[in-house]
């Protein structure tokens, strides 16, 4: 069984959680030759909109997710993935989660502490 790649053009979501503590990590999104990836190597490999590529998780940090579960829901629109997040950061501002931010009242405060420095990393 595989994801419904047709109902949002060829994407599906993926909600991205650490295996052991199930805090979320990330959303990204996947499309048929990403998903054949992930299933193929064991390691998270997603569409970027941005850029309009497949994308290996941690291909230039590092910090690849090793898959330890997938989850489809039951409309077979959204998947979830249970990851090993290697070396701590999932987010490339250097955070463990890329939800490190908290709305509070009309502030946002950054919750997290920082695990990398982005522009040692990716050089920007």
């Amino acid at each position: 069984m595989e994801p419904d790649f047709q109902k949002m053009n060829g994407l599906v979501p993926v909600i991205v959680q650490d295996w052991r503590t199930k805090k979320v990590l990330m959303l990204a999104y996947t499309n048929r030759e990403a998903w054949e990836l992930s299933l193929k190597t064991g390691e998270a490999h997603y569409f970027s909109r941005s850029r309009k590529e497949i994308w290996h998780k941690g291909k230039t940090s590092g910090h690849v997710q090793k898959i330890k579960e997938i989850l489809i829901d039951c409309d077979l629109d959204t998947v979830l993935f249970l990851v090993e997040q290697v070396g701590g950061a999932c987010c490339h501002e250097g955070y463990t989660s890329c939800f490190y931010r908290l709305l509070d009242g009309q502030e946002v405060r950054i919750v997290e502490d920082r695990i990398f420095d982005p522009k040692e990393v990716y050089g920007r």
